[in-house]
């Protein structure tokens, strides 16, 4: 899809300030209202905009530890990386999903409300997944970026 230069402004703002009204958003992409309404529709069919969502500080929520676990599966099961990713999405405390090519089939990120949550989660839930063969932890200490989207 081609962007414009009007539909790019639009992005950072929508980017910068999701929850901005849509009429202080028109404003300050140098848009009327109904422009704006046809273009984030435009966007949106585009498959540009694929959803607006809310961002959740899991800090707030009291879940102080984050770990990014990487994982080598079992080579000998065509099957072992999908039924590991079913039995990881069963897991409420992975809160994300991604898989490679390369040494490394899968890493998910979890979070647990403390050190003593974690063990627990790590014990019963984590290594109990199907089809591991060799797991590496990485625990967050600080996030310096975080940018969802990308330079428009």
């Amino acid at each position: 899809m081609q962007l414009d230069e009007a539909d790019r402004r639009i992005l950072r703002h929508l980017l910068a300030e999701p929850s901005l009204p849509r009429a202080d958003l028109a404003e300050r992409a140098g848009v009327t209202p109904a422009t704006l309404w046809r273009r984030i529709e435009k966007l949106r069919a585009g498959g540009v905009i694929l959803a607006e969502a809310a961002v959740i500080d899991w800090r707030r929520m009291g879940y102080e530890v984050e770990v990014s676990l990487r994982f080598t599966l079992e080579k000998s099961n065509p099957r072992a990386l999908d039924e590991f990713i079913a039995a990881a999405r069963d897991v409420p405390e992975v809160i994300g999903i991604e898989t490679f090519l390369g040494r490394v089939d899968a890493r998910l990120n979890v979070i647990a409300r403390d050190m003593g949550h974690w063990t627990e989660l790590y014990r019963a839930r984590i290594l109990a997944l199907p089809h591991i063969a060799e797991v590496e932890a990485l625990m967050l200490v600080s996030t310096i970026k975080d940018a969802g989207g990308l330079p428009i």
